[in-house]
């Protein structure tokens, strides 16, 4: 009987290894791509490496899918959230350097990352059925479009830069994804960041200075930027070190509700129960211990990242081997400094445009889990959870000063806010509908439909 063959971008692929190896390097390069540039941004905003960044990365979304049972496409790039906590206890020098207080600012995040470990244990303890009734769709939903719609500004931005390059970038991922034809349709993402890329460099609006001085090998940290160099330094600032736990560690609290609305849209997205299956522990473990590791070794905390889950939208690809070859390209080059500078010196606009349709994508999916779990919206109770989770999430990002409600030293974006309003307005309202189910093992589940 003749093999049938694959498809490729019109069904769903569950097993990237039918489309052959060559076609998978070129997904997990796709992938690489759609996280770079994002996560670059946070250590130039910080001054923490770019290098070790890559390299964390890499590492943390092993360890999350090793965690994981190797089961969820999930990878993990540099976290936006605690971009206030660095700012609060290491901001940039006026000449744009690297403060020398970094270290201080990273042992909080490492210890952010353990409050993970914690939360982890408590879903492992009560179940996920007790803990994700206070997540039902007509929460996570809303929550999922916002997190779509928060990050629009920072694509807009990007494209504004330079709205054809931007174009090119978008025009060229559209035509892969509606016409395309074979490995074109599902990498629309890389021929996009490419083709606007090579526009930019013909059109002679790139500077690679930077990547003819680059090394080509080079070590991705060095160990006394490091929090390891602060102690083995002595001379340690105990109320110092006390302080920047007290300022970064309380972030930890939103990024664990936004982990788990990226884990929410993750599932919905590949049609997979995975807040069951492995399990919401394992994941809240893998990213918290992934935070952890990053920070120890001066890179930033690590989360979750929609743009890899808009990928898989728009790739139907759902093989997380697929994203542990993004993982391991991420690591090998984290070691080339040369290749750091030519990812560095992409335009803006490029980046912007690309960003600009996974964005959109994840509120997309945010809408499916709405509509396809059937949220009743002739209930007063379900309107008003999701209309305060979003006019909150978008109000408080683009309406207040620092784009978050600050208290003190702790900032609390938008999507925090609205979120932690849906979750208790959920628990406090009457009328709850959620639905609860058994699983395939027989224990009780959360009935998540996808």
């Amino acid at each position: 009987m003749a093999k049938e063959k694959v498809v490729i971008g019109s069904e769903p692929i569950y097993d990237a290894r039918s489309l052959g190896p060559v076609k998978m390097g070129v997904l997990g390069v796709q992938h690489m791509f759609a996280m770079f540039g994002a996560t670059v941004l946070v250590p130039v905003l910080t001054g923490l490496s770019i290098s070790a960044t890559l390299l964390f990365a890499g590492i943390g979304t092993l360890l999350l899918h090793f965690i994981t049972k190797w089961q969820v496409p999930a990878f993990l790039g540099s976290s936006f959230a605690f971009l206030g906590g660095y700012a609060a206890v290491a901001p940039l020098l006026e000449d744009g350097s690297p403060n020398p207080l970094l270290p201080y600012a990273c042992f909080g995040v490492a210890c952010a990352g353990l409050v993970y470990v914690v939360l982890a244990g408590l879903f492992k303890a009560f179940g996920a059925a007790k803990v994700m009734r206070y997540f039902p769709p007509i929460v996570t939903g809303p929550i999922i479009i916002c997190i779509g719609l928060t990050l629009s500004s920072s694509a807009i931005t990007n494209c504004s830069a330079n709205w054809l390059i931007a174009l090119v970038a978008i025009a060229v991922v559209i035509v892969c994804n509606i016409w395309g034809r074979g490995m074109i349709k599902i990498v629309p993402i890389l021929m996009g960041v490419l083709v606007s890329y090579l526009v930019a460099a013909v059109s002679g609006q790139c500077d690679f200075t930077a990547v003819k001085e680059a090394a080509w090998v080079g070590l991705p940290f060095h160990l006394k930027d490091t929090v390891f160099g602060l102690f083995s330094a002595g001379n340690v600032d105990t109320a110092l070190l006390l302080s920047s736990v007290i300022t970064i560690m309380p972030i930890s609290l939103a990024t664990m509700i936004e982990h788990i609305g990226d884990m929410c849209a993750i599932s919905s997205t590949v049609e997979r129960d995975f807040i069951s299956s492995p399990g919401l522990h394992r994941s809240l473990l893998g990213d918290g211990l992934a935070t952890t590791l990053a920070a120890l070794f001066g890179a930033p905390a690590n989360t979750t990242y929609g743009e890899n889950t808009g990928v898989l939208v728009l790739t139907k690809v759902y093989d997380p081997k697929v994203v542990r070859i993004a993982a391991g390209l991420a690591i090998a080059l984290s070691f080339s400094p040369k290749f750091a500078a030519l990812i560095s010196c992409m335009p803006t606009a490029t980046i912007g445009g690309v960003s600009l349709v996974l964005y959109g994508m994840i509120s997309a999916v945010g809408v499916r889990n709405v509509v396809e779990n059937k949220v009743d919206f002739t209930k007063s109770r379900n309107v008003l959870i999701a209309a305060l989770i979003m006019v909150l999430a978008i109000g408080i990002k683009y309406a207040t000063p620092a784009g978050a409600i600050v208290l003190g030293s702790i900032s609390l974006s938008g999507l925090a806010v609205a979120s932690v309003v849906g979750i208790l307005l959920n628990a406090i309202l009457p009328g709850k509908d959620y639905e609860f189910g058994v699983d395939h093992q027989g224990d009780t589940a959360v009935n998540f439909k996808v």
